[in-house]
């Protein structure tokens, strides 16, 4: 994994994404995609359409009637990539002859939802260019545009070229995804699996300022963190009484993951967790590094989240893709293997 030779040069990387103060991030100068193209990948191959406009339109038009769209599509995305990669084996089905379950189907995103929404747009690519628009890059680029409905402009290009994978295991997505109880050890050893650095781990953290939970999922944090009987003593006081009166033997009550802005995608979410109002243990690891602790605190400016999240999107979005002809393939049905 490639790292920065000390804070010091990072804090300098920092200072220049907020002198930047911008959205329209591009990746600079030197920065490996792993095969991937930053534009016009579409161009040649499929001629008549523009593939990302129609990703757009289909990805705005749902998230104009679900305010969680952008949560719910990003954390797809997430899963996928975190789990051999962003090859959309998170989107396979189980299938009657399979060997073992697939990825839908682990424990962890068993919550997840919107698929259809991919469907929709891959159902109107195939109309439009048969056999060209791999579902890895569909999921990539409506999880962008999820995100970006609220701003209505882009957040971050995204670097196309993903081909498909065809192979999709339930235990993997057990083994290699983070949880909400994962301490700040946890979380680094698990993102240094796929070359994604300290920043990409706290600026990544912030898709909590979107989306909901249940209380099950922070339930042994609020009411037997050590088995005692005990609350996390991380949270503020205040704050986990109201969490504990809201889930109070409920433990499927909802919750928002950044309370009081959890349908804008902003700093909020910052804001809350340097006042030890984070929802999830994992949230509050990133309190417990001097280095982590720091980028949360600068993260509080959303001009400087924005630029590094979107700086941490397009290195997630890179994750061990599968490029070569040799290597996957393009799914006619985003569901399953051709």
């Amino acid at each position: 994994m490639m790292r920065f030779a000390s804070n010091s040069i990072l804090f300098v990387t920092l200072t220049l994404f907020v002198l930047i103060g911008t959205l329209n991030f591009k990746v600079c100068d030197g920065q490996r995609l792993n095969g991937l193209k930053m534009k016009n990948f579409y161009r040649k191959s499929c001629p008549k359409v523009d593939v990302e406009k129609i990703v757009q339109e289909i990805t705005w038009k749902n998230a104009a009637t679900d305010a969680s769209l952008g949560a719910k599509i990003l954390r797809i995305h997430y899963h996928d990539c975190f789990v051999r990669g962003c090859d959309a084996s998170l989107l396979l089905d189980p299938t009657p002859n399979q060997a073992a379950p697939v990825e839908k189907q682990a424990r962890p995103n068993l919550s997840l939802s919107r698929f259809e929404v991919i469907d929709e747009i891959k159902t109107r690519l195939e109309q439009e260019c048969p056999g060209i628009v791999s579902c890895a890059d569909i999921l990539a680029l409506a999880a962008r545009d999820a995100v970006s409905f609220q701003f209505q402009k882009q957040m971050w290009k995204v670097p196309l070229g993903r081909r498909d994978g065809t192979v999709s295991i339930a235990s993997e997505a057990v083994a290699d995804l983070p949880s909400a109880s994962s301490n700040f050890t946890t979380l680094q050893e698990l993102f240094d699996r796929k070359k994604l650095d300290t920043v990409d781990l706290v600026a990544l953290s912030g898709a909590h300022t979107i989306g909901l939970t249940r209380c099950g999922v922070i339930s042994r944090r609020l009411f037997n963190f050590t088995g005692n009987g005990d609350t996390d003593p991380s949270i503020d006081p205040a704050f986990a009484d109201i969490l504990k009166a809201q889930c109070a033997g409920a433990n499927g009550n909802v919750l928002e993951m950044d309370p009081g802005s959890s349908e804008s995608f902003d700093g909020h979410y910052y804001k809350n967790l340097n006042e030890n109002k984070g929802v999830f243990q994992s949230d509050a690891a990133l309190l417990t590094n001097r280095f982590s602790k720091s980028l949360a605190r600068r993260f509080e400016r959303d001009n400087v989240f924005f630029a590094n999240f979107a700086r941490s999107m397009i290195n997630m979005g890179i994750v061990e893709v599968l490029t070569r002809k040799d290597q996957g393939e393009i799914r006619k049905d985003c569901r399953f293997v051709n």
